[in-house]
C-alpha cells in the first residue's frame, strides 16, 4: 500500500493523486449527506428552517444597530427633553425577535442530536447486517481490531461532524448570503473591502485543508492499527506471560503508538492553525474596514458624482455585518478537523458497507439430507498464485467416520472449509447426496452440518443459551440431553447455577476443556446428518477425553463424521483415514490397512506424532 506524501514539493503525479483523493472525498461526504437525508428528510427540513430563522434574527440585530444610532441615539441627543417610549417599544420588539431566534437555535441543535445519534444507529445496524453476509475470507484478511475501529472511531467521527459541522455549514451559507446582500445595500466600497478579506480567509482555509487531508487518512489507519494490536495482545495475554514477552510487547506498542502520535500531530497541527490565522486576518480586516468607514463617514467623497459618504450608524452596523460575514468562515475553519476526520471515517465505513457479500447461487434445498459427501478431483488455492489442494478425490458413505491426518499445513482444515462452502473450489466437484454443493443453498447446506472448531467461542449468556445456539428452537430438555450425551452434565451441575450459570468473557470462568465440552454439546443438540470435528478434543485432558469419547461415539452413530485430530483415540476407529501431505492425498484406508503399508501413517503412528 502506498503511503501518503507527508512532506516536500508535490510532483505532478502526486498532485494528480491528491486531486483524485479530493474528488473521492467530496463524493464520500455527499454520499454521507444523502444517507442522512434519506432517513431524516423532514427533520433536516425543520433544521434548515430553524437555522434560517436563527441566522436572520442574528442579522436583524446587526442591522438594528444602524437604526438605533441614526434614528434614535443621534436624534435623542439633539433635543432637550428626549422621549424614550418609541425606543423602548422598538427594543421590546427586537427582544421578541431575538427570543424567537433563540428558540429556533435551541430547536435545531436538539434536532441535530437526534439526527446524528439516529444516523449512527442506522450506520452501525447497516454495517453489522452487512458483516453477517460477508465471506469468511474477508475476516481472514483483516484484524478484528481494524474492523472494530470502524464501529467505534470511524462511526463516532461521523457523529461529531453531523451534530456540529452540518448545522454550522447550513447556518454559514445562509448568513453569508443574507449578510452580503445587506452589505451591498448599505455600502458598496465597504463591501469590496470585506469580500477581499473573506477571499483571503477562504483561500487560506482551502490551502491548509489540502495539506492536512492525507494526514487525517494516515491517522485513522494507524488508529485502527493500534486497536488491532491491543485486541491481539488482550486475546494472547497468556502467551505473552508464558514466554515473558512483556517488554517486547511494550516496545512494539510504543512503536505503533508513536506512529499514531506523529500522524495525529501532523494532521491536527495544520488544521488547528486555520482558526488563529483566519482570526488574525479577520481582525486586520476589521481595523482596515473601520478606518475606511471612518473616512467615508467624515469626508464628503464621491466617484463620478456617486456619493460615497455614509452615516455613523452605517459604519457601526457595517462593522457588525463584517463580523457576521467573516465569522462563518472562521466557524467552518474550526470544523475542518471534524470534516476531514469524518470524511476518512466515512470512507472506511462505506468500504465495509460496500464489501462484496458472500455469493450463493445455490437454489437446491436439502429436504432429507443423508450426509453422503464425495470429493471429485478437487483443486483449491486461497489465492490464484498459491495452490493449496491438488486432485483431492474422496468417496464416502453415509454414516462413515472419516479422519484426516498429516502435518501442519497439509490441508486438513482447508478441506473442512470447502465442505461447508466457506471457500469455493477452483477445479473439480464436491457432491452432497449426489448434488454438487454449488447448487445447494449455503444456508440449507450448513444447517445439515454441525461443526466443532479447534478454537472454541462461547457467547455471553447462560450455559443453556450457549448449548441452544446449535438449535435455537431446542427445548431445555433437548439441551440437557445433548450435554449428557457428550459427558458435559457432570461439570455443569457443579457450576454455581447449573445450566443457568452466566458465562462472560468467552467463558473465562471455565476451563478450556469445559468450554470445549459445551461447544460439543452445542453441535450435538442440532442433531445433524454430518458432523465435523476440527481437533475438537485438542484442549481436553486425557481423563476428560475418555469421558467425552463415549458420548462422541454415540453422537457419531448414523452420521457422516469428518475428524481432524492429533490423538489416536479419535483416529484408530475411523472407517477411513486419509493422510495428507502438502495438499495431496498420499495414503487412505483403515487404521490396520495403513499400518500394513508402513508408509507415512505408519511413521506418524509409531512415532506417536498424530
Amino acid at each position: 500500500m502506498r503511503q501518503p506524501n507527508f512532506g516536500g514539493p508535490r510532483a505532478p503525479r502526486a498532485q494528480a493523486g491528491f486531486q483524485k483523493a479530493t474528488k473521492q472525498q467530496r463524493a464520500t461526504l455527499l454520499r454521507m449527506f444523502s444517507f442522512v437525508m434519506r432517513h431524516y428528510r423532514w427533520s433536516i427540513v425543520v433544521v434548515l428552517a430553524c437555522v434560517f430563522v436563527s441566522s436572520i434574527t442574528s442579522l436583524i440585530s446587526s442591522l438594528f444597530t444602524k437604526t438605533l444610532i441614526d434614528d434614535y441615539i443621534v436624534p435623542l441627543t439633539q433635543v432637550e427633553n428626549p422621549q424614550y417610549q418609541s425606543l423602548a417599544q422598538t427594543l421590546f420588539k427586537l427582544g421578541l425577535v431575538l427570543f424567537f431566534g433563540t428558540v429556533c437555535s435551541y430547536t435545531y441543535n436538539r434536532l441535530m442530536i437526534h439526527i446524528s445519534q439516529g444516523t449512527m444507529l442506522r450506520l452501525r445496524k447497516t454495517i453489522f447486517e452487512k458483516m453477517q453476509h460477508l465471506p469468511i475470507k474477508y475476516f481472514d484478511q483483516r484484524s478484528h481490531g481494524d474492523i472494530m475501529s470502524v464501529y467505534t472511531n470511524d462511526v463516532d467521527s461521523l457523529r461529531q461532524m453531523i451534530s456540529t459541522a452540518m448545522a454550522q455549514v447550513f447556518s454559514s451559507v445562509i448568513t453569508i448570503v443574507a449578510t452580503f446582500t445587506s452589505m451591498i445595500v448599505m455600502s458598496i466600497p465597504l463591501t469590496v473591502v470585506s469580500v477581499a478579506m473573506a477571499v483571503v480567509m477562504a483561500v487560506t482555509t482551502t490551502q491548509l485543508g489540502k495539506r492536512s487531508r492525507n494526514y487525517f487518512r494516515a491517522q485513522q489507519q494507524r488508529l485502527a492499527g493500534v486497536n488491532g494490536f491491543i485486541e491481539e495482545m488482550l486475546t494472547g495475554q497468556k502467551v505473552v506471560k508464558i514466554f515473558c514477552h512483556e517488554e517486547q510487547a511494550i516496545s512494539e506498542f510504543e512503536d505503533i503508538n508513536e506512529q499514531l502520535r506523529v500522524s495525529a500531530c501532523s494532521a491536527n497541527r495544520i488544521a488547528n492553525i486555520v482558526m488563529p490565522v483566519n482570526g488574525g486576518i479577520s481582525n486586520f480586516g476589521f481595523v482596515f474596514l473601520a478606518v475606511v468607514g471612518a473616512i467615508l463617514a467624515i469626508g464628503q467623497l464621491s466617484i463620478f458624482h456617486y456619493p460615497l459618504s455614509i452615516s455613523l450608524g452605517t459604519v457601526v452596523a457595517f462593522l457588525q455585518l463584517n463580523k457576521s460575514f467573516t465569522r462563518p468562515i472562521s466557524q467552518v475553519s474550526q470544523q475542518i478537523n471534524s470534516v476531514l476526520n469524518a470524511s476518512v471515517g466515512a470512507e472506511r465505513v462505506f468500504a465495509l458497507g460496500d464489501a462484496e457479500p458472500e455469493v450463493d447461487e445455490g437454489k437446491t434445498i436439502l429436504e432429507h439430507p443423508q450426509g453422503d459427501v464425495d470429493f471429485k478431483d478437487v483443486d483449491f488455492g486461497y489465492t490464484s498464485e498459491k495452490q493449496v489442494l491438488y486432485d483431492i478425490d474422496i468417496n464416502t458413505n453415509p454414516g462413515q467416520k472419516i479422519a484426516f491426518v498429516g502435518g501442519t499445513g497439509a490441508g486438513k482444515t482447508t478441506i473442512i472449509n470447502l465442505i461447508n462452502r466457506f471457500y469455493e473450489i477452483q477445479q473439480g466437484r464436491i457432491l452432497y447426496d449426489g448434488i454438487p454443493i454449488t447448487e445447494i443453498s449455503k444456508q440449507s447446506l450448513r444447517k445439515s452440518m454441525s461443526i466443532v472448531l479447534q478454537e472454541t467461542h462461547l457467547f455471553s449468556g447462560t450455559v443453556l443459551d450457549n448449548i441452544r445456539y446449535g438449535k435455537l428452537n431446542a427445548t431445555d430438555e433437548e439441551c440437557m440431553q445433548a450435554a449428557r450425551l457428550v459427558g458435559a452434565e457432570d461439570f455443569i451441575r457443579r457450576l454455581p447455577n447449573s445450566y443457568q450459570t452466566q458465562l462472560t468473557g468467552d467463558g473465562g470462568n471455565l476451563s478450556q476443556g469445559e468450554r470445549q465440552l459445551i461447544a460439543i454439546a452445542r453441535a450435538a443438540v442440532s442433531n445433524p446428518p454430518v458432523l465435523i470435528l476440527d481437533e475438537a478434543t485438542s484442549s481436553i485432558d486425557t481423563r476428560t477425553e475418555t469421558l467425552v469419547q463415549r458420548g462422541m461415539d454415540t453422537l457419531m452413530q448414523g452420521r457422516t463424521t469428518f475428524v481432524i485430530a492429533h490423538r489416536l483415540s479419535t483416529v484408530r476407529n475411523a472407517d477411513l483415514i486419509i493422510v495428507l501431505d502438502h495438499g495431496r492425498i498420499i495414503e487412505q484406508g483403515t487404521h490396520d490397512q495403513l499400518l500394513q503399508l508402513k508408509g507415512k501413517y505408519y511413521q506418524l503412528y509409531t512415532g506417536n506424532e498424530i
